[in-house]
């Protein structure tokens, strides 16, 4: 890696911890916590009161985003994991996104799941 990208990281890290100090999701109203590679996206739902997490979905998994990269594969995990998220008894969460900005990826992947019925 270069240093470049090591300092990106570092920064994206640094920009989570910070905002994980304030966002933390209940067995109420857990957390969805995004992450996002190069090219793949993941999101899971985590109830930081017990440490578990109760859903998670990823452009990776068969029969979630196949055959789609990007945006595409971001609305497609968003949509999952609202019906995951339905499916175990969640409509209200909270969101983190991770120390990304909200745009591209992460932001199809939060509209979706809010048109599939998730509320945040």
């Amino acid at each position: 890696m270069s240093a470049q990208t090591i300092d990106r990281r570092a920064a994206r890290l640094r920009r989570h911890r910070r905002v994980r100090k304030t966002v933390s999701g209940s067995s109420e109203r857990p957390r969805l916590s995004v992450f996002r590679s190069a090219n793949n996206i993941s999101a899971q739902v985590i109830d930081d009161d017990s440490g578990n997490t109760v859903v998670s979905a990823s452009s990776q998994q068969s029969g979630v985003a196949d055959g789609l990269r990007g945006i595409d594969a971001a609305k497609e995990v968003g949509a999952v994991i609202a019906e995951r998220a339905k499916a175990a008894g969640i409509t209200t969460v909270v969101f983190d996104r991770g120390g990304y900005i909200y745009h591209g990826r992460v932001a199809a992947l939060a509209d979706a799941a809010r048109e599939k019925g998730l509320e945040f």
